[in-house]
C-alpha cells in the first residue's frame, strides 16, 4: 500500500429544524378515485462529523419513533425546509447543575480546538467533578491527554468511556471517531481494539467499525488480523473503497487469502 488507509470519519456544517416531505397519493377507486397531497413533518439534526438524523414528528409535533440516517443531498433533494414550524416541548428545563456542566464542557472543547489542552483539561474536569460519566467531557479530556502523550491517564479516561454505552451512540459518533483514530496514532493499539471491539459489541453491523479494528490491528503488526476485519466489512459492505484497497494490499503482500 502506498498510501496510509484514511480512517472513517468526516466533518460538515451542521443543520438543525423541521423539515417536510410533500407526497401525491391515490385515493379511492374507478370513478371515485382522486389524488391528494400528504405532508408529512420531520426533525432533522446534524451531529458533530456530519451525519444527518431525520426523525417523523407525531400529530402534536412531538419527535417519535426511530430515526434513520440521510445524506445532505438526500435532504436537499426530497426535503423542504418549515423555518416557521415550532417543535413542541415535553422535555424539562435543564437544572442549574446540567447547564454548569454543559457551559464547562463548552469551554473545554473550544480551548481544545485552540490547541490550549491544560485550559481544556480544567474545564472538562471541573465538568466531570460534577458528573463522572458526561460524555464529552470524557472524550475531550481523553484527547487532551493523548494529544499530550500522557498514555496512563488517557487509559484511565479509556477505562471509563468503554463502559459507557452512551459513548457510543450516534450523537457522539464524531468524537468518538476522533477518540478512536487518536488512540491509534498514539501507539495504544491493544486500547484501540478494544474499542472498536466494544462498539461492535453494540453495532455488530456497522462495516466502518469493522474496517477501523482492521487498521488498528495492522498498525500493531497483527495483519492476519486485520485481513480478517476486512473480510468482516466487505462482507457487509461488498463497495467500501477503502477496505478493497486495503485487503488488495494484503494480498499482494500474501498476508489475506487471495
Amino acid at each position: 500500500m502506498t498510501q496510509t488507509p484514511p480512517d472513517s470519519t468526516g466533518a460538515q456544517n451542521r443543520i438543525s429544524g423541521v423539515f417536510s416531505q410533500k407526497k401525491t397519493v391515490k385515493i379511492g377507486t374507478g370513478t371515485t378515485a382522486r389524488k391528494t397531497e400528504i405532508v408529512t413533518y420531520f426533525l432533522v439534526e446534524e451531529r458533530e462529523g456530519g451525519t444527518l438524523m431525520v426523525q417523523a414528528l407525531a400529530a402534536n409535533d412531538v419527535p417519535f419513533g426511530p430515526r434513520s440516517e440521510i445524506s445532505r443531498d438526500e435532504l436537499l433533494s426530497t426535503y423542504l425546509p418549515e423555518p416557521q414550524k415550532t417543535l413542541a416541548r415535553n422535555t424539562p428545563p435543564l437544572s442549574a447543575q446540567e447547564q454548569e456542566i454543559q457551559k464547562a464542557v463548552a469551554r473545554g472543547d473550544k480551548f481544545r480546538k485552540r490547541g490550549e489542552s491544560f485550559t481544556a483539561e480544567f474545564e472538562y474536569n471541573k465538568a466531570l467533578a460534577m458528573d463522572m460519566g458526561n460524555v464529552r467531557a470524557n472524550f475531550g479530556i481523553g484527547l487532551c491527554y493523548i494529544e499530550r502523550g500522557e498514555k496512563e491517564k488517557a487509559r484511565e479516561v479509556f477505562e471509563r468511556v468503554v463502559h459507557l454505552d452512551a459513548a457510543f451512540q450516534d450523537e457522539h459518533k464524531h468524537l468518538f471517531n476522533e477518540f478512536g483514530i487518536n488512540l491509534r496514532k498514539a501507539g495504544m493499539h491493544d486500547e484501540a481494539q478494544d474499542y472498536y471491539r466494544r462498539a461492535l459489541e453494540l453495532s455488530p453491523t456497522d462495516e466502518n467499525l469493522h474496517y477501523n479494528l482492521a487498521r488498528a490491528a495492522f498498525d500493531k503488526g497483527d495483519a492476519k488480523t486485520a485481513a480478517q476485519s476486512l473480510g468482516a466489512c466487505l462482507k457487509l459492505n461488498s463497495t467500501h473503497a477503502e477496505a478493497l484497497q486495503f485487503i488488495e494490499y494484503l494480498r499482494r503482500k500474501k498476508i489475506a487469502e487471495a
